[in-house]
């Protein structure tokens, strides 16, 4: 499989479904990160937050794209979506991740507003909460129970919100993959809103994964990536 995660800044993607990510590539997937741009607003500089999502992007072994828009001006016009439109094409996507789109923050709107128009064709596409996300009903759980950790490494690689200035904070990250586990039926778990989930009962269930050696850095542990859809999302 072939996956798409899309974020508005450095961190976005790793928190909203870093640990989804981890999980793909455990199976051998191949991820893309497109990032809209590259934080220069936030308490560090450009350069800073770009190494630091590089150097995420090399734990989980996932090949990295930037949008190039302005920090706090994504735009809502035809140009966000054919960057995102691009990645899907380059990338192959089979599945894409991305903000949910009811936020506070207007790149976290307008990367949600791109990615739904560009993906309309797509038969998977799932949505993350952040921490400014005002309204989320998921449907879709992946269980993360031996990969929280590792999902944890990936965000201490953006130093400066996490480390610095506490921006990101690791112990509600943790707080919140158990809750979303409790309320998916597992130990831990990642939960998604379904723009659309395609789930084909004609094929066969993969197998657990045996991770190979050169899929599995560090962040990637044995586990199996359970996905569960509990129940259609009303109107």
């Amino acid at each position: 499989m072939r996956v798409l995660a899309v974020g508005a800044h450095p961190d976005d993607i790793e928190l909203g479904c870093g640990g989804a990510l981890l999980a793909h590539r455990a199976r051998g997937d191949e991820v893309t990160l497109l990032v809209m741009t590259t934080g220069e607003q936030g308490p560090q500089d450009a350069r800073s937050r770009i190494g630091e999502q590089e150097d995420a992007a090399e734990l989980l072994g996932a090949d990295l794209r930037w949008g190039g828009f302005d920090d706090c001006a994504v735009p809502t016009d035809r140009s966000a979506v054919t960057v995102v439109q691009d990645a899907i094409d380059a990338s192959g996507a089979d599945i894409v991740y991305t903000h949910a789109p009811l936020d506070t923050h207007q790149d976290h709107r307008a990367t949600a507003a791109a990615v739904r128009a560009a993906a309309r064709r797509a038969r998977r596409v799932l949505l993350y909460e952040s921490p400014t996300t005002t309204s989320f009903d998921p449907v879709v759980y992946i269980d993360v129970a031996t990969l929280v950790e590792a999902k944890l490494d990936l965000l201490r690689a953006h130093m400066s919100q996490v480390l610095k200035n506490g921006l990101v904070d690791l112990e509600a990250v943790e707080a919140q993959a158990r809750y979303h586990g409790f309320r998916g039926r597992m130990r831990n778990a990642e939960a998604f809103e379904a723009e659309r989930f395609v789930w084909d009962l004609g094929a066969a269930e993969p197998a657990a994964p045996v991770v190979a050696a050169a899929v599995a850095g560090p962040l990637v542990p044995q586990a199996a990536a359970t996905v569960v859809v509990p129940r259609t999302r009303r109107p």
